[in-house]
């Protein structure tokens, strides 16, 4: 997740609501989880069809009829086919990996762009309320706010879950000067943001081309 630009220009910022009180106790902030609906009903209607494949086969053989030949031909193939053979290895292998994927597909979270907000309780609340900022719209404020630093012409931003990569570029002031001042307002900004996990900000101060100044 990438965001570019050249200069200031307006940002979206949602409005998340006063603040809590200071030492107002926090709840913990969990990743959000994708519903998944397409992805389960596609599973599903594979499952479905292969069985009822299959169950429809079986049941033409037991009332004596001839088995799709299909599964003829698998079935005499596998009977010739010897265990260390190197296509029943790459199967296997090809199989074995497919399982994990869709194992840790399914145990994974999903909705890797939303980064969860902290719980902070609010005694007026009138329950539970879980807030996300997604990465572009991270990136956009921390972008706005490294803008706002004096001899940054122009800067690059890339919000992950625990890092926040900038990259400015400066055409007057000491680089060391500008990398300090980044800094300060990239830590201030950071905790504005309100995230449950504030990614680390990793800063880079160039010179644009000589072309260019």
């Amino acid at each position: 997740m990438s965001v570019h630009a050249s200069g200031p220009g307006p940002v979206p910022v949602s409005d998340s609501g006063s603040p809590p009180p200071p030492g107002a106790p926090a709840a913990r902030a969990r990743r959000f989880w994708s519903v998944r609906r397409l992805p389960a009903a596609l599973a599903a209607l594979v499952v479905l069809g292969a069985a009822g494949l299959l169950l429809y086969d079986v049941a033409a053989v037991r009332a004596g009829r001839p088995g799709m030949a299909w599964r003829r031909t698998l079935a005499d193939g596998l009977a010739d086919t010897r265990l260390d053979d190197i296509w029943v290895t790459v199967g296997a292998a090809v199989a074995a990996a497919a399982g994990i994927w869709l194992l840790v597909m399914a145990l994974a979270p999903g909705l890797r762009k939303l980064l969860p907000m902290r719980r902070d309780a609010d005694p007026g609340a009138p329950g539970p309320v879980r807030a996300g900022l997604t990465r572009d719209a991270a990136a956009l404020v921390l972008r706005d706010r490294v803008l706002e630093v004096a001899g940054v012409e122009s800067v690059r931003v890339r919000v992950g879950r625990r890092k926040a990569s900038v990259r400015a570029r400066s055409h007057f002031r000491a680089l060391d000067d500008v990398r300090a001042d980044v800094e300060n307002v990239l830590a201030a900004a950071v905790g504005e943001l309100g995230l449950a996990k504030p990614p680390v900000p990793s800063v880079r101060v160039v010179r644009p081309p000589r072309g260019k100044r």
